[in-house]
């Protein structure tokens, strides 16, 4: 496998800094906006893979309910005609979000490989590939995509297929996150608004619906090591309380499953109250 070049990895972690920056700048809703919204071109993606994995992708949705069905006996899966293809993306993608993961512990303050090291991603990170087809829908405003949420675990890559419908929930309003060609949408999930102590806040996102064009996306999400505990970085607590208690990534995983699209309610489970800090 081919890895990222030194010069396309710096790119990557100035990507992962520069979500904190407007953090440091001005208020914390408009650092909420910038992380939610954030867009990364300079990934190191092959375009030729991105968009050959989406026109396989499209190529199985389109197949007749029969020929289908034959993917889901046996070994195969619905990801065969795929499976090399997406084993080579999602290899790439974790490599991405590594980088991103080695920006943002700088940008706290802490040593680049902070979280990779606290949360087991080398060894043992939770990666979760999907592909997303929405169909014309006659009547969208009386149906979702996918309803309101936040993801569990560090973040999730985004890849459109040049047709909207990604929202991000800031400050009351639902903002369009448009898609630009070769590139990701980097959606912030819950395990970095925890590691972070709340600097980061998680995207509270969905999925809307039109009544023309298909829409698909490929969908990558991370999170830590199944058995790591997660918190914030004992550095952070030198200067501040906890806002979050810790627990094992795996408890909140169940939990979450428990709870899917019910808003950042999984979040909520772990806040600490104020006379708990």
């Amino acid at each position: 496998m081919k890895k990222l070049n030194s010069a396309k990895k710096e790119i990557i972690k100035e990507a992962g800094k520069s979500f904190h920056r407007s953090l440091k700048k001005g208020t914390k809703s408009k650092g909420t906006e910038d992380l939610s919204k954030q867009r990364l071109t300079n990934h190191g993606i092959p375009e030729k893979l991105m968009e050959e994995l989406m026109n396989k992708s499209r190529e199985f949705f389109e197949l007749p309910e029969e020929e289908k069905k034959e993917f889901g006996d046996g070994d195969q899966g619905p990801f065969a005609p795929i499976r090399e293809l997406a084993f080579e993306f999602t290899s790439k993608i974790k490599g991405v979000v590594r980088n991103l993961l080695e920006g943002i512990a700088e940008s706290l303050g802490l040593e680049s490989n902070s979280i990779i090291e606290s949360t087991g991603f080398d060894s043992g990170a939770f990666q979760v590939f999907a592909v997303n087809f929405y169909p014309p829908c006659p009547q969208p405003h009386l149906a979702q995509g996918l309803p309101p949420h936040s993801d569990q675990g560090f973040m999730t890559l985004v890849m459109q297929n040049g047709i909207g419908g990604l929202q991000v929930k800031h400050d009351g309003k639902w903002v369009n996150v448009n898609p630009l060609p070769n590139s990701f949408v980097v959606v912030i999930g819950d395990q970095v608004e925890v590691l972070s102590n709340g600097r980061y806040e998680s995207a509270l996102h969905r999925a809307i619906l039109n009544n023309t064009v298909t829409r698909m996306t490929l969908v990558v999400a991370h999170g830590p090591a199944l058995d790591k505990e997660i918190g914030a970085a004992p550095e952070i607590l030198e200067k501040e309380k906890p806002v979050f208690r810790r627990y094992k990534y795996q408890d909140y995983f169940h939990f979450q499953q428990k709870t899917r699209f019910a808003d950042k309610s999984s979040l909520e489970e772990v806040r600490l109250r104020v006379d708990e800090q």
